[in-house]
Formats: C-alpha cells, structure tokens, sequence
C-alpha cells in the first residue's frame, strides 16, 4: 500500500497538488497582509525617491525610475535600463513601498555589477520562452501517444525541465536583490532599527512565493517523470 502511494504518479500528483495550492495560498495571503500592514509605516519618501537615491548611491544615474499600472507589478528591465515601480509602490511614503523599490533596484545593481546567477537567468529567457511557447502542446501529444511513441512525452520532460530550472535559477536572483535592498535600506538611513524588520520581513513573504512557484514546477516535473517511468504498469 505504501509502495502504491508512493509509486502512483497520480495519487502523488493530487497529494502534491493540494500541498502546493495551500502552501501558495498561505505565502499569498501573508505578502499582501504584510504589505498592507506596512503600507501604512511612513518613513518620508516615496517609492520613486527611494529607487532614485539607491540607483544614485550606486552610480546608477542613467537607470530610470517610471510608474506601472498594477499592484505588486513591480520590475525591473534590463533591455531599456528603467526600474518600473506600480502605483502603490511609485508615489507611497511607506516601509513598503521602499522595500518594493529597492528590491526592484537591487535587479539594476546586479546587472551594472555582471552578477552572475543573473547573467545565467537571463541567458535561459530565450530558451524558455521556447520551451514554454510549445511544452503543454508535446506534454498532451506524450500523454496521449504514451503508450505508441513515449519519446513525445520524454520531449515534453525536457522542454518542462528547462523551465523548472529556470526556476530555481531565479530563486538567488531575488534573494540577493532583496538582501542588497535590506542592507541599503539601514545604511543609508531610509529605515531604523523598528523599520530595517518591516522591510526584510516583507521582501523575505515575497521570496517565498519564488520558492513556491519553483517547488511547484518541480512537483509537476516529477508528476510527469514518473508517468514516464512507469508507463508499462
């Protein structure tokens, strides 16, 4: 019985399914009731003046700081060299919204710097934009020709695999950039001693929904791995 439970791809998959869903509900809920509690925390200068003096502090003059439409749409492009901050984040004086923006600057700092997991990130984009493009497509065609032509679904295993991948490489990228973020925060004096935690703990929900979303994918590469193995069951 033990065996069966462990060894059925989709007795494990809904196992794994339900863990996953609560455990990303969970981080959800605790980033934005973080967020909103440390939206109200003023610290006296908005989201747009934190990301222009932290992109100052590090030479970073040429970046831009732009607003977004969203919430929690928060990012920072490489290509146009501009950090993209929402409307909560851009012109809100609060923890919060210092956090977010030099989160967001932290991606800049690491592409001035040549950090490498990042030049690794974004080496992958191409090859995972592919991979994503086309991977549900042959992981349906391999779940239905499984039994005739298994080679499809082991194609589709790997284009998922990139992806996973991809993942777990983005995972250093974020939490670098928000430990850069924390240690600019308290040094140049943005936040304090009760503040500095605010904005660690809220950067530290938001990488967590990182290591959600990669351990999903890896749940998901294993739900199909097995399937592949065990195809002759």
């Amino acid at each position: 019985m033990n065996n069966e439970l462990i060894y059925n791809p989709n007795t494990l998959y809904w196992i794994i399914f339900f863990g996953i869903a609560i455990a990303s509900w969970a981080v959800s809920a605790s980033l934005n009731f973080k967020f909103k509690r440390y939206s109200k925390v003023g610290i006296g200068m908005t989201g747009k003046e934190v990301a222009e003096k932290m992109l100052r502090d590090n030479g970073l003059t040429h970046v831009k700081v732009m607003p977004t439409r969203g919430h929690l749409s928060d990012y920072y492009n490489p290509t146009d060299e501009t950090v993209y901050l929402s409307e909560s984040v851009y012109a809100s004086p609060t923890v919060a919204a210092a956090a977010v923006a030099a989160h967001e600057c932290g991606h800049a700092v690491q592409h001035a710097t040549e950090y490498a997991p990042l030049r690794l990130r974004t080496a992958l984009v191409p090859v995972v934009n592919f991979a994503s493009r086309w991977m549900m497509w042959v992981l349906l065609a391999g779940m239905l020709l499984l039994q005739v032509m298994p080679a499809v679904l082991g194609l589709g295993i790997v284009l998922f695999a990139m992806t996973t991948i991809f993942s777990f490489v983005t995972l250093p990228v974020e939490i670098d950039a928000s430990r850069r973020a924390v240690a600019w925060l308290d040094e140049a004096g943005i936040t304090d001693r009760e503040t500095t935690p605010m904005a660690q703990s809220a950067l530290r929900s938001a990488a967590y929904t990182y290591v959600v979303a990669a351990l999903g994918s890896l749940a998901n590469l294993l739900y199909y791995v097995l399937i592949f193995v065990n195809r002759r069951d």
